[in-house]
């Protein structure tokens, strides 16, 4: 590993803001719940609730008229992925011009990566497996997510937040530069094919399996809406059974931690840049897993005690 790949770049920067806002969004929440009755009203605290809570989360929360101004439909992830799809692919197209036929990146791109890593790319940029392989997992996961938010899932008329909209839609651009930030910190030579490793099997073969939990945890959660002939009977909340919702209340949301991980692994694990990615998304998902594990003891009482929010035996 080179010297130049351990140390900081505002890519690096980037993603630990993100991580640590996310942390102390974490903590402010649990600190909350145990705030007097009194202050659970304050315009402060529920400008706050109303920021990390969406979806069935976002119910129980008592806002102002003014606030829902700010909704939208939940049902609009399905954007998210739809621009990662289009935007990864983009990405994946300009690398292999760059890399197999000697393209130069689009000035905008250089110029952003050169910003993003403190550092010029080279000039003959040689294909690297862990990028290729990264790009194109990226551009599955996304693609199955979009499937999965138009043909398997069954929204309510639940709410996001503008501002989380507008988030997550940057936040999907920014992952297609970050695996091309770690691109230039990279030391793959040679044939695409002599390069491949241990690792890049390993990260691929945790990704499918994955993907295939968090596939099965959708179809499971859009079975409690619809009957025998998959036409949608409620679009009320029922408590989830079954596979590994016996463990924790969020499992599609550990499988997306896991997803992240083997990307990491893909990586060969020597990218820091990634790993605050991961680091990133076990914040994210910790917060969001909590909200819903929080909003199933409290809507039923008989809800397991022994299940977790998010990791099986952990949190």
């Amino acid at each position: 590993m080179s010297g130049r790949s351990v140390s900081a770049s505002y890519a690096d920067v980037f993603w630990c803001v993100l991580t640590s806002c996310f942390f102390a969004a974490f903590c402010l929440y649990e600190l909350s719940k145990h705030a007097p009755r009194k202050y659970e009203t304050s315009l402060a605290l529920v400008l706050f609730q109303d920021l990390i809570r969406y979806g069935k989360t976002k119910r129980p929360l008592a806002r102002h008229g003014w606030l829902r101004a700010c909704d939208l439909p939940k049902r609009w992830f399905w954007h998210f992925y739809a621009v990662s799809v289009g935007w990864n692919a983009f990405l994946l197209s300009l690398y292999l011009r760059a890399t197999c036929h000697h393209r130069p990146y689009p000035p905008w791109l250089s110029a952003a990566l050169d910003s993003l890593t403190d550092a010029p790319g080279p000039d003959r940029p040689v294909p690297q497996m862990s990028t290729l392989l990264v790009l194109v997992l990226l551009c599955v996961h996304a693609l199955r997510r979009l499937l999965e938010c138009l043909r398997v899932s069954v929204f309510s008329d639940g709410a996001v937040h503008a501002v989380q909209y507008a988030f997550g839609l940057c936040y999907y651009v920014s992952l297609g530069l970050t695996v091309l930030c770690t691109d230039r910190l990279g030391k793959g030579t040679g044939p695409l094919l002599a390069q491949l490793d241990w690792f890049h099997v390993a990260g691929a073969s945790l990704f499918l399996g994955a993907s295939a939990l968090q596939h099965r945890c959708t179809v499971l959660l859009a079975g409690l809406r619809t009957g025998k002939s998959g036409a949608v009977e409620t679009l009320a909340h029922r408590l989830p059974v079954g596979g590994c919702f016996e463990l924790v209340s969020c499992p599609h949301y550990f499988a997306e931690l896991l997803i992240y991980v083997s990307l990491a692994l893909v990586l060969g694990g020597r990218s820091l840049t990634w790993w605050l990615v991961v680091l990133y998304v076990l914040f994210n998902q910790a917060l969001a897993a909590q909200l819903s594990h929080d909003f199933y003891v409290g809507k039923y009482e008989s809800y397991p005690r022994h299940r977790k929010a998010f990791i099986p035996f952990v949190l």
